[in-house]
């Protein structure tokens, strides 16, 4: 096990009926941004919710944050927080609209261009304004992590950042307020969460056999509540238990001590910002031949995954590996992904173009190792169509 650090500030609210605990989180004068996406929590009554436990703030609101928040769109977030004297701010929603909210937190505090913050991929930003969330989509994780993914359209850019300045201070997690999901968005987060937890355990082995066991889990849990959700949208037990899915997929603790990968995200950042895929989608297309070409490598770990997963001990080694990465596969389609780029309008003469752009954001040496290169990603997205 590697030497690490481990810590996460933020105060995670769990269950339902709390959000009307989040006036004890935020100071009392406090002048609030309530952030949120399209509508639909305007809809569903949770801003109301939230506003009514507000009574008595100063609040402002800033909606339309889309799925992959932009640049452009978050610049204007930015600009009400200094027009408008903004001191606190509080995400409401899934992960674009935390991602979005956490650039603002860093940007507005920022002297320069807040993309710059973006190049550097949060590298030296130690200041933002306070956040909160209030959770309504379990995937991304991003309610009790120090990440935030932003695109930029003009650049066909889509770019993480990493700063303990972003970390929310408080969570609220309802898990009523997931029940108005549509399927598509239930069976994204679940792969989200997957894939999340995927990429810190299925690397090599190091001897960490709480986090391993910690990530197998989550992905237990995942596999066997996840088509459940489809089927039983109203499953408080259910719906509980995958939102803390979701939240310890990636707040920090199955990765300590740990290498970890993160090649089959990257690429998919890539596929997002050039073809407007949903992010799970590119998870799930990219990801059976990621392994694939990499089985080698992660020979030891895919036996483990194989075994303590999906119960695999009979036959060779070789073909233990293939049903593991056969069985990911399946699984992503029972949760309504599809898992090829042609299903997605995409072709090989693609290829190209996405290699290009990994080398131009400077994505060429991925991985644990960062030995995934882009002709390692080339043979990947060979076997993805």
């Amino acid at each position: 096990m590697n030497n690490f650090v481990y810590e996460n500030p933020t105060k995670i609210i769990f269950g339902q009926g709390q959000i009307s605990k989040i006036s004890r989180e935020i100071p009392a004068g406090s002048r609030v941004l309530i952030t949120y996406g399209g509508g639909s929590v305007k809809k569903t009554g949770v801003l109301d919710e939230v506003k009514a436990a507000l009574e008595g703030y100063d609040i402002v609101e800033f909606g339309g944050i889309e799925p992959n928040p932009t640049y452009e769109t978050m610049m204007k977030a930015i600009e009400m927080v200094h027009s408008q004297k903004i001191d606190y701010l509080l995400a409401v929603g899934g992960g674009s609209v935390i991602d979005g909210t956490k650039f603002v937190a860093v940007g507005a505090r920022y002297d320069g261009d807040p993309w710059e913050i973006m190049i550097r991929r949060g590298k030296g930003i130690n200041e933002a304004l306070p956040l909160g969330v209030v959770l309504t989509l379990p995937a991304a994780g991003s309610e009790s992590n120090p990440r935030a993914v932003i695109s930029r359209k003009s650049m066909n850019a889509k770019i993480s950042l990493y700063s303990h300045a972003v970390f929310p201070r408080f969570a609220v997690l309802d898990p009523t307020k997931t029940y108005t999901l549509p399927i598509k968005q239930i069976s994204n987060g679940v792969i989200d969460a997957f894939m999340h937890v995927f990429e810190q355990y299925m690397t090599c082995q190091m001897e960490a056999r709480l986090q391993d066991r910690f990530a197998e889990g989550i992905l237990h849990t995942l596999i066997e509540l996840g088509p459940v959700a489809l089927q039983e949208p109203e499953n408080y037990d259910v719906r509980a238990n995958l939102m803390l899915c979701a939240t310890m997929a990636l707040n920090g603790l199955i990765a300590a001590g740990v290498p970890q990968d993160w090649s089959t995200h990257m690429v998919g950042h890539e596929l997002t910002a050039l073809y407007g895929m949903e992010h799970a989608s590119t998870l799930a297309a990219l990801a059976p031949g990621m392994l694939t070409v990499l089985k080698d490598k992660k020979h030891a770990k895919l036996l483990q995954y194989g075994e303590r997963i999906w119960g695999l001990t009979e036959g060779s080694e070789d073909e233990r590996i293939d049903q593991a990465i056969a069985k990911t596969k399946a699984f992503f389609e029972t949760m309504n992904l599809k898992t090829n780029l042609s299903d997605h309008g995409l072709t090989r003469d693609n290829i190209p173009e996405i290699l290009d752009s990994l080398r131009a954001h400077d994505m060429v040496r991925l991985g644990e190792d960062q030995d995934v290169t882009p002709e390692v990603v080339r043979q990947a997205l060979e076997l993805s169509f």
